[in-house]
């Protein structure tokens, strides 16, 4: 790890010395709750949730089990496996499936960590229910998402394999959990049980990683046989995961606070692990670290002073324009921190570097990295949306299901009325210095979606020299959904929602999988209000590309006039 923090570097240096002589990794190693300081509720808090700490050593202990239930799906001629689960449950292994790609011989896995209808019918197009493995996979064992997927599933294959319908169905949670019971009453072919005291964006080297990965043909005895490595590391003083931890919340400290990552591309899919893991460690208090994850590059006049960049290559790739960019960044001064992995199997040390460093930003910036408060507040919104919704079959204030157009849905102090160009600008007027603009899009992600939405971060990322994030609903509720609204107060909000014109019902419940996402919308809509987080909606209730290219023309726009000088 190479740190190039120009005229931070000598905060840093206190910081790391201040850590050194407090007697940091031990203390963490020895699971001293004091140190992250706190009331009697967050130590209690802090020492429930230590058991990452030597979690890959248990777990290649028993190597032997996660490897003989691969080896037992595979002969079982199961063409594809599933895993249905929402951010710590999923994150990890999604990340293992980019990177590794489909392995001959083994099942393909898809990761569905959705509510939205297309998302979850394009997997089903792609798979036979009869001959897939279908990975339910909570902690809590009641996380709504992957229990209503489960329902939906679950029906698919009981058409097919009737009473057989269980041996189709792997559980991963905690032990005592609802989840257990509901796979004794269902059958289900087996159940692992993680230890309590692991959160869920901790548990990448945990039955919720290791099991589907494995399944998939990936080889998990290397990932952890490199994050048992990087776990030594973690022991000595000056450990490469307390620099970068002491760097990153230094840096924050100081307005540095906006953490941008430039990744190879053979491991792109990094960001969206460490994206949840410092976003939901670290946004609390009114303090935290933005994880800047996949922003189109600029040049380094296009960026403001609050930002730090990771810059996480190959080390036998050669260079290219992504390297061209780190080397100007650091040229003009902005603080670079450069990390080289040998090979993909190098995730697993990336796994245990990032937990341990965020450990020590929590330090740094006194707050408890281990929970998450307002991810429970969205998700008490969202209920509380399902239940009017039940009692009176009315979902929004508005009539927003109109055959086309789009629907402007302003928060209660923005002007009301206004065009779709008056609206985002209104938005877009409000950027200063040290804000964030992020796009938290409740729609189906395809290439279009993703090229739409990369366009007008570019846009207003050049423009208003601000960072951009974007996230896809609900899945950033269980990511960057905590720094939102308990981080520091300098976001803005484009949160975009749609007509879902082909639903699909959730056996057993008066909702839909697209009415679900709607209220997980209107729900996130309303914290972000209460919060004071400033927040447009624009609904699309016609053809969602057609939608989408509208939308982004008001935002080019609107960057064009401020570029101009109006």
């Amino acid at each position: 790890m190479n740190l190039a923090l120009g005229r931070y570097g000598a905060a840093v240096d206190e910081c790391v010395g201040q850590l050194t002589a407090a007697g940091a990794p031990g203390r963490v190693w020895q699971r001293d709750v004091s140190f992250w300081g706190g009331d009697a509720a967050r130590k209690a808090s802090v020492a429930n949730r230590l058991g990452w700490l030597d979690v890959a050593s248990l777990k290649r202990q028993r190597i032997g089990d996660i490897v003989g239930f691969a080896e037992e799906v595979r002969s079982a001629g199961h063409d594809d496996a599933v895993l249905l689960g929402m951010g710590g449950s999923s994150l990890a292994p999604e990340v293992l499936r980019r990177t590794f790609g489909r392995r001959d011989g083994w099942p393909t896995l898809h990761v569905l960590d959705t509510t939205d209808p297309a998302a979850i019918s394009a997997v089903e197009r792609q798979i036979d229910p009869a001959r897939t493995l279908f990975f339910v996979s909570s902690k809590s064992g009641t996380t709504l998402e992957p229990l209503s997927l489960f329902r939906y599933f679950h029906e698919r294959v009981r058409a097919a394999k009737h009473d057989r319908a269980g041996e189709n169905f792997v559980g991963i949670t905690d032990a005592g959990t609802p989840l257990q019971d509901l796979a004794r009453e269902h059958g289900f072919r087996h159940v692992f049980t993680n230890p309590g005291d692991i959160g869920g964006r901790y548990s990448a080297l945990t039955y919720f990683g290791l099991v589907p990965s494995a399944v998939a043909g990936v080889d998990v005895r290397q990932l952890l046989d490199r994050g048992i490595a990087a776990a030594q590391d973690a022991r000595l003083p000056q450990c490469d995961a307390l620099v970068l931890g002491a760097a990153l919340g230094a840096l924050a400290a100081r307005g540095r606070d906006k953490t941008t990552f430039i990744t190879a591309p053979a491991i792109a899919s990094f960001g969206l692990w460490v994206e949840q893991l410092l976003a939901e460690s670290t946004g609390k208090l009114g303090r935290g670290v933005v994880p800047v994850v996949g922003e189109p590059l600029g040049s380094p006049d296009a960026y403001g002073d609050d930002r730090v960049f990771i810059a996480l290559r190959m080390r036998a790739e050669p260079a290219d324009d992504r390297a061209a960019t780190v080397d100007a960044l650091r040229a003009a001064g902005h603080p670079v921190i450069t990390i080289e992995l040998d090979d993909a199997f190098d995730l697993g040390r990336e796994f245990v570097r990032w937990e341990f460093a965020v450990a020590i930003i929590g330090h740094v910036l006194d707050i408890n990295p281990f929970d998450e408060p307002n991810v429970q507040e969205s998700k008490d919104n969202t209920n509380r949306v399902l239940e009017d919704f039940a009692a009176t079959g009315v979902l929004d204030v508005q009539d927003i299901d109109a055959d086309n157009g789009i629907v402007i849905v302003p928060a209660p102090d923005q002007p009301a009325g206004r065009s779709l160009a008056q609206a985002v600008k209104h938005l877009l007027d409000g950027i200063a210095g040290g804000d964030y603009f992020a796009i938290t899009a409740y729609i189906q992600q395809t290439d279009a979606s993703d090229d739409s939405c990369e366009t007008m971060r570019r846009a207003v990322q050049r423009s208003r020299h601000c960072a951009t994030t974007l996230g896809y609903g609900p899945r950033f509720l269980h990511s960057t959904g905590q720094l939102h609204k308990g981080g520091p107060p300098h976001g803005l909000f484009l949160q975009i929602t749609q007509r879902d014109p082909d639903d699909i019902a959730i056996p057993g419940v008066p909702y839909s999988f697209g009415q679900f996402k709607r209220a997980q919308a209107i729900g996130d809509f309303e914290a972000l209000i209460r919060h004071k987080r400033p927040v447009l909606r624009v609904h699309l209730a016609g053809n969602v590309d057609d939608g989408l290219a509208e939308l982004r023309r008001a935002v080019e726009d609107a960057t064009r006039a401020r570029a101009g000088g109006e």
